[in-house]
């Protein structure tokens, strides 16, 4: 019971009327200074931005339409060797011993 009295008496001793700006603080007249009570004052929202793409590396066409690198160079540069079979990116001409893994 007395602890539950003291809990009251802790609560109302910091409690106080209105008079908060939209920030949910205000100034406080009889100690000085500015203080919050529903947290800090929100800071400026900072901007979100989206990463820039990396453009992508230009590929040529094979026999089947499909999209291949140029060589097993450009295929290295890009970090995609090795290209297998299925693979963007992959090429018959990539493949020397047609196994389904160029570049290896």
């Amino acid at each position: 019971m007395l602890w539950g009295a003291s809990l009251i008496a802790c609560g109302s001793a910091y409690a106080h009327g209105g008079g908060l700006d939209a920030n949910g603080c205000h100034h406080d007249r009889k100690h000085g200074g500015y203080h919050c009570h529903r947290g800090s004052a929100p800071r400026a929202p900072t901007p979100n931005f989206a990463p820039t793409p990396m453009p992508r590396q230009r590929l040529r066409g094979d026999d089947n339409d499909s999209i291949s690198y140029a060589n097993c160079s450009a295929a290295r540069a890009a970090g995609a060797a090795p290209v297998r079979r299925g693979d963007p990116g992959y090429g018959r001409h990539l493949d020397r011993d047609g196994d389904g893994v160029g570049c290896e």
